[in-house]
């Protein structure tokens, strides 16, 4: 079962989404981002956030002259895939069928998110037949 005490906040999750958009940064650069009307008041608070990231493995920091740049050690799509699984084990006994059937049957998928969605099940196929 998926760790739970090593999950993220809703906070923690901002900071990482500034993380993947603009790459490597430092706490300024992230607090600019988040709160560009209190980038002073907002640095200490993005300064924790990013030492619990960094505890819990999900960022790391690198010096950088005098100060620190913070680069994400875990990609959107490993956080959607844990997230993913802990929904899947906590509702649905560990499947992941019935949370795919629902996001398929119950949104708008466009004629792209179809194509995208029917060439993985046609890649995982041949994964699958490979010898």
């Amino acid at each position: 079962m998926v760790n739970k005490s090593r999950d993220i906040t809703e906070a923690e999750l901002n900071v990482l989404q500034v993380l993947w958009q603009q790459g490597s940064s430092t706490i300024r650069s992230i607090a600019e981002v988040l709160e560009p009307s209190r980038v002073d008041s907002y640095y200490s608070t993005v300064k924790k956030l990013l030492e619990r990231l960094e505890a819990k493995g999900f960022v790391k920091r690198e010096p950088a002259g005098i100060a620190f740049t913070y680069e994400a050690t875990i990609a959107r799509d490993d956080l959607v895939g844990r997230r993913l699984q802990e929904v899947a084990e906590t509702l649905c006994e560990g499947s992941l069928t019935p949370l795919l059937t629902q996001l398929a049957q119950h949104h708008d998928l466009s004629r792209k998110q179809q194509k995208v969605l029917m060439d993985l099940i046609d890649d995982l196929a041949k994964q699958n037949n490979k010898p």
